[in-house]
């Protein structure tokens, strides 16, 4: 099939796209910077160099790739956090989830794709007992307000499109090379293998909807994913 893979450069991006590679897809990558642009293509894929905020510009990229499935795994995040400046940190990150999804979704429909496979977060779900499910509400009002609801909106997009399949990865937190974390340090922990690999499993597995992406360890339940994506949290590259 023809992906189209935005943010191809990014931790999850450069894994995925060797993985979609391997499976036999099509892969188109986008990066906002010409050098990324060629790491892309030593990778076997097509890179593009646009901005996601560039709405025409990522229409053109994007039709020039006639996709089946498009994913989005766009971030904007520093490469180590200071925790003093988290606030300031995700303001970019929240601006991706709120505008560029909406330039992606609308792109994606121009361009007649089939599915879109999101990234999103496992850890941003209201305290309550057990470990989460996706049926449970999001903490849409507490410390972390503006960051979920951009979370909720990002999630809304992908799944409301008439005539595309939106399937959104919560993601749990990332540890492994490349990430903030060598090790997993808190509940609801991911790998970075396992979350590309889980990208790839939703090209062409499950129905559309959410599913939460993390490791067992009792803060997040990923049977959803298991059993219809055939999520295994101990892959690795």
């Amino acid at each position: 099939m023809n992906i189209f893979l935005a943010g191809a450069t990014g931790v999850v991006g450069r894994r995925l796209v060797a993985l979609l590679r391997d499976a036999g897809h099509a892969v188109t990558g986008t990066s906002r910077s010409q050098e990324r642009a060629a790491a892309i293509e030593a990778l076997g894929a097509r890179g593009v160099v646009v901005d996601v905020f560039d709405a025409r510009a990522l229409l053109k990229a994007m039709a020039a790739a006639y996709p089946d499935v498009v994913i989005h795994q766009l971030t904007d995040l520093p490469d180590a956090l200071a925790p003093a400046g988290r606030p300031v940190e995700f303001e970019a990150n929240a601006r991706i989830r709120l505008e560029g999804t909406r330039n992606l979704m609308a792109a994606a429909q121009v361009a007649g794709a089939r599915r879109v496979v999101a990234q999103s977060i496992a850890f941003a779900y209201a305290p309550g007992p057990g470990a989460r499910v996706e049926s449970d509400p999001l903490d849409v009002d507490g410390a972390r307000a503006a960051t979920v609801r951009a979370v909720v909106s990002l999630e809304q997009q992908v799944t409301s499109v008439p005539g595309i399949d939106g399937i959104v990865l919560r993601y749990g937190r990332f540890y492994g090379p490349g990430t903030w974390y060598p090790a997993a340090t808190d509940a609801g922990a991911l790998h970075v293998d396992a979350a590309a690999h889980a990208a790839l499993l939703a090209v062409t597995r499950g129905a559309a909807g959410i599913y939460n992406i993390a490791e067992d360890d009792g803060a997040v339940s990923s049977e959803k994913a298991r059993r219809e994506l055939g999520f295994n949290p101990g892959f690795r590259m």
